[in-house]
């Protein structure tokens, strides 16, 4: 029997050591060397500091700023829970939102919806739009949109909301992406929020196209994937070249 028993273990102990401690010993040696900023995260250092990854987005609220695609992955972009939201394209809840009841009793957004998205996308970036009704009857006592009364009205079964944006708005802008932590977004959802940028930060629209020009990366190899831009090193470079005026 110890016949029998003794190779396997003898390889079982050999394969463990080779493939359990030298194998990725020395691949982490090698990329150590040869890929060093890939290696340890592609953390992008700004001043001293530690401000993100070029692997993970994050987000940017300010109207100064670009802002990144939406994101399903926990409270967003939560790298401990990348997800997407998996509702298919038909899905009401994807389309429309959906809204639920808090544990104060208040009624408040369970899922925004990609019709919320426009709006907002549309209203932020000056892009003309048609609305069935005004939306200044979906206002708060401080002129806010409140999204739960514009979720119910694209919910309302016997007359339904409908809002439309006039020129195309691009998918990335209102569709969050499978992983809910792409970092980049296109170039057509970056020149579609210059106006606004170029607004809150006091330079020419033109300046603006230029950077994200200069800061949109090709296709993998020329072959793979499409242009895009990535969100956290645009908006560096927005702040090095085009800083806020306080």
């Amino acid at each position: 029997m110890w016949e029998q028993i003794l190779p396997g273990l003898r390889i079982k102990v050999f394969l463990t050591i080779l493939l359990g401690i030298v194998y990725p010993l020395a691949i982490t040696g090698i990329s150590q060397v040869a890929f060093p900023h890939q290696a340890n995260g592609s953390l992008v250092v700004s001043g001293g500091k530690v401000i993100g990854s070029e692997l993970i987005g994050q987000g940017f609220a300010k109207p100064e700023y670009f802002l990144p695609r939406p994101s399903s992955a926990g409270a967003g972009y939560d790298g401990a829970s990348s997800s997407g939201s998996n509702l298919g394209p038909t899905s009401s809840k994807l389309l429309r939102g959906t809204t639920k009841t808090d544990d104060k009793k208040n009624e408040v957004v369970d899922y925004d919806g990609v019709s919320l998205r426009i709006v907002h996308y549309c209203l932020d970036n000056d892009i003309p739009y048609e609305s069935t009704v005004s939306l200044d009857q979906f206002r708060d006592d401080k002129g806010n949109l409140d999204d739960v009364k514009l979720i119910k009205a694209f919910n309302d079964n016997k007359s339904p909301l409908e809002f439309k944006a006039k020129t195309r708005i691009p998918a990335d802008a209102v569709t969050a992406s499978s992983s809910g932590l792409d970092p980049h977004i296109s170039p057509a959802n970056a020149h579609a929020q210059t106006a606004r940028v170029a607004k809150a930060r006091g330079v020419a629209v033109g300046q603006l196209k230029e950077l994200i020009s200069s800061s949109t990366e090709g296709p993998g190899f020329g072959l793979l994937g499409e242009p895009r831009v990535n969100v956290l090193r645009l908006n560096l470079a927005l702040d090095q070249r085009f800083p806020v005026k306080r």
